[in-house]
């Protein structure tokens, strides 16, 4: 088995198991996640093709078992399904398990220096394609989200991103060389702006946002303020039975 499918493996295994537990429930809104989930990875598949084909990164074929589709590993494809699936059943456990009231002026003012920390790093990095692209993409998504759409659920994604960070960073971390003699994934240097947390480009972490953004973005639009964020007054009513 090889090394990139193992941590696939890894990362959804818990969740996967526990997608059944009885309040959580996040089985019953599949339906949902799943569309959400193939429409959001189709857009990043087109963009990782795109990326392998100029070199913007590369696979290890050490670390693959050397089954391709489209020019991609079989494990990349899997990441599509493993890290969203992941990271978005950890936004349903929260909002099941740790509800918050809507705080509309602390989601705008977080909102606004995101914005800023992203459109500030696509100016410096405009010569870079993986920065400017991704950054660029991520200063997008949190205007439209937040002004155009005028949703209330991103105080709710950006708590859970922020708690995904850590095990991101291990496993992006793994994946990007840390503990192993050569990279699952390397990436070119010229064509990003060379900040690395560790192993890991600082842009992975806005790549992450998008595609957990955009996962959460459509499974609200799909049930909005229904499965994926209780409504508090549904909390509070059994809580009182």
């Amino acid at each position: 088995m090889s090394t990139y499918l193992i941590i696939n493996i890894l990362v959804v295994i818990i969740p996967f198991l526990f997608s059944f537990d009885k309040k959580v429930a996040f089985f019953r809104i599949w339906k949902y996640f799943i569309p959400a989930m193939l429409i959001t990875g189709a857009g990043f598949i087109l963009w990782d093709i795109l990326f392998t084909h100029i070199g913007v990164w590369g696979f290890n074929e050490v670390h693959l078992n050397g089954i391709k589709i489209v020019n991609l590993p079989m494990e990349e494809w899997l990441f599509f399904v493993t890290v969203p699936y992941a990271v978005v059943f950890t936004y349903r456990v929260l909002n099941v398990w740790l509800p918050m009231k809507k705080h509309p002026e602390m989601q705008r003012t977080i909102s606004y220096a995101l914005i800023i920390v992203f459109a500030t790093a696509t100016v410096l990095y405009y010569d870079r394609i993986y920065s400017v692209v991704t950054f660029s993409l991520a200063a997008l998504f949190v205007l439209v989200t937040e002004w155009l759409l005028r949703t209330d659920y991103l105080l709710h994604f950006y708590r859970t991103y922020l708690i995904a960070l850590l095990p991101f960073l291990i496993t992006n971390g793994i994946l990007t060389g840390f503990g192993l003699d050569e990279p699952v994934v390397w990436y070119n240097d010229s064509m990003n702006s060379a900040i690395r947390i560790g192993t890991i480009p600082i842009e992975d972490v806005a790549y992450g946002f998008v595609l957990i953004g955009l996962n959460i973005a459509l499974l609200e639009w799909f049930v909005p303020g229904t499965a994926s964020t209780p409504k508090l007054s549904d909390t509070k009513k059994k809580k009182s039975h």
